[in-house]
């Protein structure tokens, strides 16, 4: 009995639905409305009777394109009144991490079209045109990713070196009584990448995490000396070493040479023979001659004195 009073209800609603789509039909002077969504257009038109979306586009001469859209689907009868949306697709070509890609789209906005796409963009992402953009055919977009992040480098701090002299010891023997050690300096950086590739470099801070320990050395400065020579100086480029050449000093040995004029002297290494000029005694490398004298001296007087230690 209850089911065969609801059958009854459904058939009488439906019934009034009808009648009052038909009313609306041949009573109503509404227009039907076509909306057009690509910022150009909005269409109002009366129809006589009940036509498809696709007789009416065509009658009012709205052209539907392959890649278009449109609500309610072409072949649903419309009455006055009723509206009918068309979205234009466009092609995309969009650059993005290093590659192109092409589609079409209804969006009516370049991020909405990135996102209908599933093309994820971050916060820092720059997009040309903006994001913002109304999307018109044959746009291109070009995303580029943009990454901000912290670093830390590390760099060395080089330790210094403190010498003590003791008179007592050979010029030639140097002791280290402690070895250095290197500090650590951490410098934190703000770096930004377009793309994978870095664009900027900033300066955050920058601290000390392990302080350099000096190194301590001891030098000799006992020279013992034997004879001792006069006469001119000059000087050559040739090994750019503390080294010297002299007609008849073994090869090996060692001389400490004074400027006669103001007193400065350096010990040399005996590596080559000369020079061959009538009064000079010594031809001194170039390194060690500005020890004692200006390369524009030329020749200089000088004392020659043989070490034995």
């Amino acid at each position: 009995m209850k089911k065969w009073l609801i059958g009854v209800f459904l058939l009488g609603v439906t019934s009034l639905f009808l009648s009052q789509r038909e009313e609306r039909l041949f009573k109503s002077e509404k227009p039907v409305s076509i909306h057009v969504f690509d910022g150009s257009f909005e269409i109002a038109a009366s129809i006589p009777q009940s036509k498809t979306v696709e007789e009416i586009l065509s009658e009012m001469g709205v052209v539907v394109g392959e890649h278009d859209q449109v609500f309610p689907e072409k072949e649903t009868r419309v009455f006055s009144g009723d509206d009918i949306y068309l979205t234009r697709g466009h092609e995309l070509r969009v650059i993005v991490d290093t590659g192109e890609r092409v589609f079409w789209t209804e969006a009516p906005s370049v991020e909405e079209a990135l996102m209908w796409e599933n093309i994820s963009l971050g916060e820092d992402d720059r997009v040309q045109p903006k994001r913002e953009t109304r999307v018109s055919d044959k746009m291109r977009v070009v995303v580029t990713r943009v990454e901000v992040r912290e670093e830390t480098k590390e760099s060395k701090i080089l330790f210094e070196t403190i010498v003590t002299e003791d008179e007592k010891l050979s010029w030639r023997k140097k002791i280290v009584t402690r070895k250095g050690e290197n500090g650590i300096k951490s410098s934190v950086y703000r770096v930004a990448y377009h793309d994978g590739k870095e664009v900027s470099r900033k300066l955050l801070r920058t601290e000390t995490t392990k302080e350099p320990e000096s190194e301590l050395v001891t030098q000799g400065t006992l020279v013992q000396v034997g004879k001792s020579h006069r006469g001119a100086a000059s000087w050559y480029a040739y090994t750019g070493t503390l080294a010297a050449a002299n007609p008849w000093l073994p090869k090996g040995s060692y001389v400490r040479v004074t400027n006669m004029d103001n007193g400065k002297s350096v010990i040399v290494v005996i590596n080559d023979r000369g020079p061959f000029a009538p009064g000079r005694i010594i031809d001194l490398d170039k390194v060690a001659f500005m020890k004692i004298a200006s390369l524009g001296a030329g020749v200089i007087n000088v004392k020659m004195e043989e070490i034995k230690n």
